[in-house]
């Protein structure tokens, strides 16, 4: 497997749960610095993306791209996919869409985390989850261009209350075609430790219902701090996921605390334990 870790570019965001807030060369630095195969990027949108200025940092840092966030989509405009306005939800496709073609440059997918939205009508859910359905077959058959795969994260149950839970997204995806389109599972430890009764057997069983449908994990500890500054198991999902044949990031999307310098190297000492284990 492989480290990432995130930077933020988005000043709403300052307070989220990110480690480098600092600017795209200053968080490629740092990355570097720790010892991170490569970035998570937070942007505020494709137009404001750093590309005049991130081809050269990966090169010089020897860093890669793992994803890209398409939150700030949500954050600064309430764009959602599963918006009863019509214009709305064809607003966050375009804005989306757009980050999908700034990542693939960088063979990066996209993340589809709070742009999910959620259902405000509990008599409207079916017709909400259609329009999920809907925005992510559109989206990953966008990425499918760029030969990438589009990541769908669940949430918890004080995000949105759509899908919660892997194991129901798991199935919400199968069931509409939507992994043999390219859609995979973002795995974000803190919020299967809200949701999840056991994150290992929750990895190990829908990996079992589609072998290769974990696409992204953020390696988050149960209190969104960097992994080992809070309760979580981590050999053990660390071992759930090689026994899935999971070979990709491991993603630090964890508040800088008690600064970001700790948090990364936290991380980066938290994956190195597991892999001699």
């Amino acid at each position: 497997m492989k480290s990432a870790i995130t930077i933020c570019l988005v000043p709403e965001a300052q307070q989220g749960p990110f480690v480098f807030h600092d600017g795209i060369d200053a968080g490629c630095r740092a990355a570097a610095r720790a010892g991170f195969d490569a970035v998570e990027i937070f942007p505020s949108s494709a137009e404001e993306f750093p590309a005049s200025e991130l081809p050269s940092l990966l090169k010089n840092h020897s860093l890669g791209v793992a994803a890209v966030g398409t939150g700030a989509g949500w954050l600064k405009h309430r764009l959602s996919l599963t918006s009863r306005d019509c214009d709305k939800r064809a607003q966050a496709i375009q804005f989306i869409s757009a980050l999908i073609d700034t990542a693939g440059e960088y063979n990066a997918p996209a993340i589809i985390g709070s742009m999910q939205g959620q259902n405000t009508d509990t008599t409207k859910r079916a017709e909400a989850l259609q329009h999920l359905a809907e925005g992510l077959g559109t989206l990953a058959d966008r990425a499918q261009t760029h030969g990438q795969v589009l990541l769908y994260e669940p949430l918890n149950r004080y995000e949105t209350n759509l899908l919660n839970t892997q194991e129901a997204a798991a199935h919400f995806l199968i069931d509409n075609n939507l992994v043999q389109r390219g859609v995979r599972l973002l795995c974000d430890l803190f919020h299967m430790n809200i949701e999840e009764s056991s994150v290992p057997e929750t990895i190990r069983r829908i990996s079992t219902i589609h072998p290769g449908i974990i696409g992204h994990v953020h390696w988050a500890d149960s209190n969104r701090r960097a992994m080992g500054f809070g309760h979580t198991n981590s050999q053990s999902i660390y071992k759930s996921l090689v026994n899935a044949g999971y070979k990709q990031y491991l993603a630090a999307e964890v508040f800088p605390l008690p600064s970001a310098v700790d948090a990364a190297n936290q991380t980066i000492q938290s994956i190195r334990t597991c892999e001699s284990s």
